[in-house]
């Protein structure tokens, strides 16, 4: 789960494997989709995955990494529990 205030994006659930969840990044005015954060195997963590033509602010980008911190700390919670 995601739990990121942010003024202009939020966070949507898109999809989840028994390990990993995939998230939509999307702008709170219009729910453009502005990218999505996935498990990214080649670096075993969470990543940001940009819309093409997008462009973020130092705000937006912030709330966007809260976001991939939250993730991948449960991730390796999960790991420890296993």
């Amino acid at each position: 789960m995601i739990e990121v205030e942010s003024h202009y994006i939020e966070f949507q659930l898109c999809g989840q494997t028994a390990k990993t969840e995939k998230w939509q990044v999307l702008n709170k005015k219009h729910q453009t989709i502005l990218g999505r954060i996935e498990w990214y195997w080649a670096w075993t963590q969470y990543c940001f995955f940009p819309s093409p033509n997008c462009i973020f602010n130092i705000t937006c980008l912030e709330d966007i990494s809260k976001a991939i911190k939250q993730l991948n700390s449960q991730s390796k919670k999960g790991k420890s529990n296993e």
